[in-house]
This record gives structure tokens, sequence and C-alpha cells, in this order.
């Protein structure tokens, strides 16, 4: 039947798609003012929201307008960062637009779906994703439903049964014609692979860890200074005065900028992927890969290369070689052609055989492990030997000479008769020897899997150097020894999720590469699942990454983006945590040793947003690369701020009790308490971003101009006053000496403590 039915021509094509527009669904335009809106609802704007309350209160009119602008700054900054996110994530979904099997002039041909139009002839196979709603007209299929109804239930079609834009054919094959484009088909849009979730995985866990230890520290900092208060015989009109500072200490731990830093972080990685071949469907994806420490790799078409040619040819029936190989071409799929498939057609035509095609075609499926085709009075079945010897019980006394071990097998029955076996092989890609060794280097096993027997998986692994044992999946089990583990062989797709399942059982962070619709529910489960640039639709949509190109170099830069995410957010914990802890711990020993907060509300306001901006730019800092795999060790991390900003806090104190005894003002004090904690802010930036000495490193440019505005900014409010005591020349370069003796000091100490971290 599928010979009567044609598609449409080219110039038809044509026509409906300037009548119909492309088969997309325009997405509904990001409103800044709307998002700017959502960043005013959440945990860190109602603190904002309550202190600007208490200060309005209290009275605190210029406290109250600092506090106002901090709060619309950080929905600003919020709302404009998810906008450069949605353009980024944008612009790579365009890149994901899934290809259709179309026939056009009698022709068929891959084109995007986008450019699909009612009357179109497609053909459909399993892993793919409709892009239009269709009406099948050849073959039977079963389709998940699930993205228009809700419920994972497979839905059998029949010929004239509709199926629908968004679902995802998991049996059968056929030949379908579209009847519905873009806003006109039932679930109303187009497919889209990018998650465009605005959190990333670890934010929010990350978030709530650091405002955690944080508010523990400032409300123990708090109950001290209340506590103190009445022992030095304040009342309730002192405390009520202290309530400012109180709550000023508590939006300092604020982590207003955080959202925006790993945003754009993520962002700017996601971006450079792109243009290095690699495509993010999942911003989780990048930074799991900073922690990624197994990775379970296909060898056909990643280790090795996508090409596979027959190596050997041999035939056991008493049929002339041509025929027999021309029988063969019937039973390769001519619509969509696999590997295996187009080996043996290219085989056949080196041997001057025609290509034969069938009206009686069953395409390749992993229950049946073969397919079929009835042509001329033969009965003609291409696949697995295993499957195909359990047919013809002589097959396994034909093929005695036949050396199983020197790469893949297929084998030909006609009549069901063993007819021929073709042994193909695949070449090792030029890159994957010098790949394999990179992450090996970094701290990742990897473990090759293959669906070929255990003698072929043993070859390709001695040739590009995976050393250890390679074993049948038949023999992996829970005793299994990982470490000695380099690749398992005779492996089925649906066995893929039990091994990152099971690798997970045992603790690691598992990446997974995978092309076909049976590896999508490893590639979901993985950490990282990485689907090959020849991958089916559903494998791309379950995948966080998407190759453009073949081979396992870009799987190294994916390693490289998600290490440059990971210190970047080491940074700004570290800088936010110490900074804030410094600010607390200063301002709470100053009132209890000297009977006053040594540093002006104005003042306090003003170091909490300038801060917030030099920390937002570390989303795009230099790193250095490394190579072992990370982790969010976040009780470790506030282990070593706090001792970071203990050693700030002693010098400051020390520098106060000094100035307090040698005749200095408070407002003086105060206002060199504030400049003292600019510099330290920033200098405690410089010491955390890098494990050499910070002046042995650099920022990047977006960082560097953002602490020297920031410093600019300081030196300026310090001379004129503005906001708070005027000072002297001589007076600022004082705390400026200061400041660069307690970095140099605490650099000296907290960098032999980070190269042993």
């Amino acid at each position: 039947m599928s010979e009567k039915i044609t598609g449409l021509s080219q110039a038809e094509a044509d026509k409906l798609l300037k009548e119909k527009g492309l088969n997309e669904v325009p997405e509904p335009k990001f409103n800044f003012f709307k998002e700017f809106l959502s960043k005013l609802w959440n945990l860190s704007a109602w603190i904002l929201e309550a202190a600007l309350l208490l200060e309005c209160i209290l009275g605190k009119w210029i406290q109250s307008l600092f506090v106002l602008l901090m709060l619309l700054f950080a929905a600003w900054n919020g709302a404009t960062q998810k906008k450069r996110s949605r353009r980024v994530l944008n612009n790579i979904s365009h890149k994901l637009t899934p290809t259709v099997s179309v026939q056009r002039d009698n022709q068929w041909q891959n084109i995007d779906s986008k450019y699909l139009v009612p009357g179109d002839l497609i053909n459909l196979q399993p892993g793919d994703v409709l892009a239009a709603d269709v009406k099948l007209v050849d073959g039977q299929l079963a389709t998940d439903e699930s993205s228009i109804t809700g419920e994972a239930k497979t839905v059998h079609k029949n010929i004239d049964d509709t199926a629908f834009a968004g679902t995802t054919v998991v049996e059968g094959s056929g030949l379908a014609v579209v009847t519905a484009t873009g806003s006109n088909s039932r679930s109303g849009k187009t497919i889209n692979l990018i998650n465009n979730s605005a959190a990333p995985g670890h934010l929010q866990q990350l978030l709530t860890k650091i405002i955690y230890y944080l508010c523990l520290l400032d409300g123990f900092l708090t109950l001290i200074i209340i506590i103190a208060s009445f022992f030095k015989g304040g009342d309730l009109n002192n405390l009520v005065n202290m309530l400012p500072f109180l709550a000023m200490m508590f939006i300092a731990s604020i982590p207003v900028a955080m959202p925006s830093t790993f945003a754009l972080s993520n962002s700017f990685e996601a971006t450079r992927l792109s243009k290095e071949g690699v495509l993010t469907a999942d911003l989780t994806g990048i930074q799991d890969a900073a922690n990624l420490n197994l990775i379970l790799l296909d060898k056909t078409g990643t280790i090795t290369e996508n090409k596979t040619a027959v190596a050997q040819w041999t035939n056991f029936s008493e049929l002339d070689n041509k025929l027999v190989l021309e029988l063969a071409t019937a039973a390769t799929d001519q619509r969509n052609k696999k590997i295996i498939d187009a080996a043996i057609d290219e085989y056949a035509i080196e041997q001057g055989v025609t290509i034969k095609a069938s009206d009686d075609f069953t395409p390749f499926t992993s229950d049946t492990g073969y397919s079929m085709a009835n042509i001329d009075g033969y009965n003609v079945k291409l696949g697995s030997f295993k499957q195909l010897s359990l047919i013809d019980k002589t097959a396994n006394d034909k093929v005695k000479e036949i050396d199983f071990g020197a790469g893949r097998s297929c084998a030909l029955l006609i009549n069901d008769e063993l007819a021929g076996v073709f042994i193909l092989q695949d070449k090792v890609r030029s890159d994957s020897k010098a790949a394999l060794a990179e992450l090996k280097k970094r701290g990742v096993r990897p473990i090759m899997l293959t669906g070929d027997n255990q003698k072929t998986a043993l070859a390709v692994a001695k040739q590009v150097d995976l050393t250890g044992d390679v074993i049948s999946i038949h023999n992996f089990d829970e005793n299994t020894d990982i470490n000695q583990l380099a690749g398992i062989a005779d492996v089925l797709p649906e066995d893929k999720l039990r091994m990152v399942k099971f690798f997970q059982k045992k603790g690691y962070i598992v990446g997974m590469t995978g092309d076909g619709v049976n590896d999508s529910p490893a590639l979901k489960q993985a950490e990282v699942g990485i689907a090959v640039s020849n991958a089916a639709d559903v494998a791309k949509r379950s995948g966080k990454m998407v190759l453009l190109t073949d081979g396992l170099s870009s799987i190294v830069k994916i390693l490289d983006a998600g290490h440059r995410v990971y210190q970047r957010m080491t940074t700004w914990s570290l800088t936010k945590l110490a900074r804030t802890a410094e600010l607390t711990m200063l301002l709470t020993f100053g009132y209890l040793f000297f009977n006053y907060i040594p540093m002006a509300l104005n003042a306090m306001v003003i170091y909490t947003i300038m801060n917030n901006m030099v920390t937002m730019m570390i989303g795009t800092d230099r790193t250095h690369i490394t190579y072992k795999p990370e982790n969010w060790n976040i009780a470790k991390l506030a282990k070593i701020a706090f001792s970071l900003a203990f050693g700030w806090t002693v010098i400051g104190v020390i520098a106060v009790g000094y100035l307090n005894t040698h005749g200095f003002s408070h407002g003086t004090v105060s206002t060199m308490v504030y400049v003292y904690l600019v510099l330290s802010a920033m200098f405690i930036l410089l010491i955390t971003r890098t494990k050499r000495f910070f002046w042995q490193d650099y920022p990047s440019k977006a960082v560097g101009l953002t602490q020297i505005a920031d410093v600019i900014l300081t030196i300026i409010l310090a001379l004129f006053g503005i906001a708070m005591t005027k000072i002297s020349w001589t007076n600022l370069l004082i705390t400026f000496a200061i400041a660069l003796v307690a970095a140099i000091v605490v650099d000296l100490v907290y960098q032999p403590i980070m190269k042993n971290k």
C-alpha cells in the first residue's frame, strides 16, 4: 500500500507554507514588568520588605530609601538575568528543532519540522516525537500521549487514526499524512526540547544552606548584643534604637545576588558550549558535570566512527552470490536507514548489486531482533545471529569457521534457512584515545557499553587504552568490581537504566551517552544524560546535553564548563559567607568592647548594595580547570569562610581599638570601618577565587572593573562625607594600608589550606 501513497511536490509545499505559516506557535514574549513584580514576592524580598517597613516605623527615612533601592535593584537585576537566560535558551532551542523524514517530489528527505505543511507525507519510527497532528495511512503505531493527556499510557494507532503533535512513537512504524500544524494542532505548540527551568538544580539547596548558616551566626550575635545591652545598663528605648542595626545585620545575610550569579554563570557556559558543538537542554546538566565521576559510553558512534563497513561476507546458500546480496538489500530499511542497513547496501553496490525494494517490509525491532521482507517468493530475515539461529536450528553448525570476535555480525535467513553472515567493523575515532585519557585524568571512570560480543568489545577497549575487565552483561551483578571494569558487552538498550541505577546506588555521579528511544529512561535517570548527534528526538528530549558533533571531545568540554560554574559558585559562597560573617562579628565585638556599633547605618546599607554588585559579576569570572570531581560541601565551605572572616575581624577589632584609644571620634572610626569592610570584601573575593596568592592572578574584566568602581565610589563617599562622616586623606590611606596588610597576612595563611582542600 505504501507504494501508492505519495507526498506533496516542493512547489505545493512552498505554497502551503506561505498560506499556513511555519509549523510553530510563537512563544509568549518575555514580560519584564511581570517578571520584575514576581521578584518582589519571594523569601529574600519578604525579608527586605519587612526591614523597609521597620525602618519607616522608626522614622529612619534615609535608611528606608537605601533598603528600598536594594529591594528594587534585586528585583530589576533578577528580571534582567532571567531575560538574558531566556534569550540564551531560546537561541539554543532553535538549534534543537527536530528533523522529520518527509516525501517531497517522490524523494525522501530530512527537513526541520517547522517546515512541515498539511498534506505532507512523513515516515514515523520508534523514538520520533510528532511535530504536527497526523493521520496514519500505512502501518501500525503505539504512541505515548502523556504530553497531552497527563497519563503515561500507550495508545495504539491503526490506519486512519489520528496521532497528535507532541506525542512520542514508542512502538511500530508507518507513514502518516500531516493534518494540522502550528497553532491549529491539538497541542497548540511545537516541540521544545529545552527545559526553561528558572531554578538550576542545586540553587535552592545552596541558597537555603547559606541563609541557614548566616542566620544562625546573625541570630547568635544578635542575642549577644541584646544581652550585653541590658548588662551595660541599657533600657528598652536603647534596644529600640538598635533595631535598625539588627535588621541590617539580617539584610546583609540575604543572598540577593546569588540567583542572578548562578543564572549568569550557567547562561554564560551554555552559550559557550553551543559554540563548541554542545547544546544545553537543561542548565542543571552543566553544574552536575563538575561532580561527574563515572560515565557510561556507547561504543558505536561515540568511541568508534558512526560509519560501519562490511569486513567479511560469507554465503552459505546455494543461490548465486549477487542474488543473495540483492535479497539482503530488500530487508534493509530504505526509509530510515540505520548503520548496518547503510553498510550492507554500500557493500552490495560495491559488488555490482542493485538495491531491491520490497512491498512487504517489516522494520527491525529490539523485540524480534531482525527486519523482514517478502519479495519474489522469498521470505528474507536480516538481523541478530543469536535470534535467527533460534529459527534455523542448523545455523550453529554452518558458522564454525566464522570468527564472530572479528566484529559485529549480521545474519541473513532466506526462507528460514541461514543464507549468509556479514561481519562488520567500526573504525575507532581518531580522537577517542586522547579524549578517554583526558576523562581519566579528570577523575572520571569511563565504561564502554556495547551490544557486541565480549571479544569485539575487548578488541576496541585495547585500541583506546581502556584498561581493565570487559565482561558480558550476563556476568554483571552486585559483586562486579567497578574499579577493574573497562567495558560491558552484550548490552541491550533496556539494560542501561538498570546499570545507571546500579552505579548511582554505589555512590557514583553518573554520566550516560545514548541515541535510541530505549536509551531515554537511562538518559533521564543519569545526572548528566548526553544525547549524541544522531539520537532520536525522544532521546534528545530526555538528555540534559545534546552533542552536535560525533566523538568524545565534546564531553570533555562539558566537564570543563561544569568545573567553571562550580568554581565561580564556590568563590561566591566563600565570599558571601566570609564578608557577611566579618561584618556581623566586627560590629558585635565593637559594641561589646567599645560600647557602640562602629559603623553608621547608612554606610552599612551602602556596603551591602556595593558588595552585591561585585559578587554578581563572579558569574563571568576567569577560572582554572581542576582535574577531580567536585562536590557541594557547604558545611566545609562555611568553616573555611568563617575562619577567613575571623582573621579579618581580629585585625579589624585591633585597628578599631587603636583608633578609639588615640583620639579618633566615633564618626571618623565609623567611616574608616566602612572603608576597611569594603576593601576587605574586595580582597576576600580576590583571595577566594584562586589557589594562588591573590597578587599572582587577576579576575575577569567585568569583576575587575566593578571592583575598581566600588573602590572609587567608596573613596568619594568617605572624602566628601556623603551619607557618613567625612575623613581626611591621611585617615583614608591609613585604612588602605591596614586592609592591604590584613589581606597579605590572611592570604599567607589561607592559600596553604586551600591547596590541600
